[in-house]
């Protein structure tokens, strides 16, 4: 095979090809709809990596026939994009700039965009993994319709491995049977080019015309071309997997030794700091209170002090975090309101508790017979606060450890028998 990578022979060129995310770019779909009319808006993709945002940006600016510049945010800067700017003003059709890995701009380069953007100059995509409301500036998100973009499923990468099968025996005139594919699926994660790499691998092994892919033999090929594999840069993913998971699974030890990889790698410590936030509320919430504020100290922290001295602060968040009692209640609590809301629709508020501000709202009972709390024995007065459809659901159930046994009773001294504390 040449050097052009599977993945890359197989991007897709039209819309109709395009596999999944059929949310934007299905049938009546609105970034299709968008498409169609030829009037696009100044967008972001959000997603994990290998789902399409690279391709889908291509795809748009090729079925619009528009100028398609393209930057990636790791090696270009200011200067990279008024170059962009003074080409996209003398094209005699509007252009569009694709900024890969967008979130890897500074303030200052984004600010850049700003006025290109809003005078139309050019429509940008940006394309980026990270959560665009805490990587992209006000100003430039307010211009642009962010898409969020999923990962692939099951159905969707083994009809694109079966289109890589089909392409490499036709190129190369080999005989391939994909005998098992749970071991290239898992590898995957959700992540095409992630597949296709693994899948390229493992045919690049075999010096026959007769290849039968099993799951063994994808696992063994995998783990000897580990750093192969991971040109893409995705074990960026594995290893941030890896280092929640240690500190999920209480273990210090594993925890500091994924941090100290990702440190080593260069990993943008703002990254590594937000997983932890994040960790804190939804793997330990409540059991430990303090775990979420040292969390987020941590995070503020290292937007002043960069490497190497941040590295300290990391590997102390880490290790609180790791060595914290764990509860995933808060978490739980907030998926059961999600699914009873999605299960029972929109309720109504009940009248007690609308607020009031005008006459006619007193008149027909809002806020009638609403206690306030503090006038109350004990800062709490027995009322109903549900809708009434859903009266005595219990959405939080807290963990059993020390600091939630102290809320389970407490609450079963306010609420007696009503949720089954």
């Amino acid at each position: 095979m040449n050097n052009i990578p599977l993945a890359e022979k197989l991007r897709p060129s039209t819309i109709d090809e395009f596999i999944g995310q059929t949310h934007l770019v299905g049938e009546n779909a609105i970034l299709k709809k968008a498409i169609e009319s030829g009037n696009i808006p100044s967008m972001i993709f959000w997603g994990p990596p290998g789902v399409g945002k690279t391709t889908l940006a291509y795809i748009i600016s090729k079925q619009l026939n528009r100028p398609f510049y393209t930057l990636s945010a790791v090696n270009s800067g200011v200067k990279d994009v008024r170059e962009v700017f003074e080409k996209a003003k003398k094209e005699q059709q509007h252009s569009i700039l694709f900024i890969d890995e967008i979130h890897r701009f500074s303030k200052s380069q984004q600010d850049s965009l700003l006025g290109a953007v809003e005078k139309g100059i050019v429509t940008l995509i940006g394309a980026t993994t990270e959560n665009p409301s805490f990587e992209v500036i006000s100003p430039l998100l307010s211009r642009c319709q962010v898409y969020i973009l999923k990962d692939l499923g099951k159905d969707e990468l083994l009809g694109l491995l079966e289109k890589a099968r089909i392409y490499t025996e036709t190129e190369f005139q080999k005989k391939i049977k994909i005998q098992e594919s749970e071991a290239l699926l898992r590898l995957s994660g959700g992540d095409a080019r992630k597949m296709l790499n693994a899948f390229e691998l493992v045919v690049q092994s075999e010096h026959n015309d007769d290849i039968t892919i099993t799951d063994d033999k994808v696992l063994k090929v995998i783990q000897k071309n580990i750093a192969l594999y991971d040109k893409s840069g995705e074990q960026h993913y594995d290893i941030i997997s890896a280092f929640i998971k240690s500190m999920r699974g209480s273990d210090p030890n594993a925890s500091v030794y994924w941090l100290a990889r990702m440190i080593e790698g260069g990993e943008d410590p703002k990254f590594i700091a937000r997983r932890m936030l994040i960790l804190a509320s939804e793997d330990i919430g409540n059991a430990n209170p303090n775990a979420l504020l040292l969390a987020n100290a941590c995070f503020q922290a290292i937007n002043v002090i960069g490497y190497p001295e941040c590295e300290l602060i990391l590997s102390q968040t880490a290790i609180y975090l790791a060595t914290s009692v764990k509860s995933n209640a808060s978490y739980i609590a907030i998926q059961n309101a999600h699914r009873e809301i999605e299960r029972s629709r929109d309720c109504a508020v009940p009248l007690h508790l609308r607020n009031a501000p005008t006459k006619l709202m007193k008149e027909i009972g809002y806020g009638k017979d609403y206690k306030y709390a503090h006038d109350y024995a004990n800062n709490f007065a027995n009322m109903e606060f549900l809708p009434e459809k859903i009266k005595e659901k219990k959405f939080y159930d807290p963990g059993n450890n020390k600091r939630e046994d102290e809320i389970r009773q407490h609450l079963q001294s306010l609420w007696g028998k009503k949720y089954n504390y």
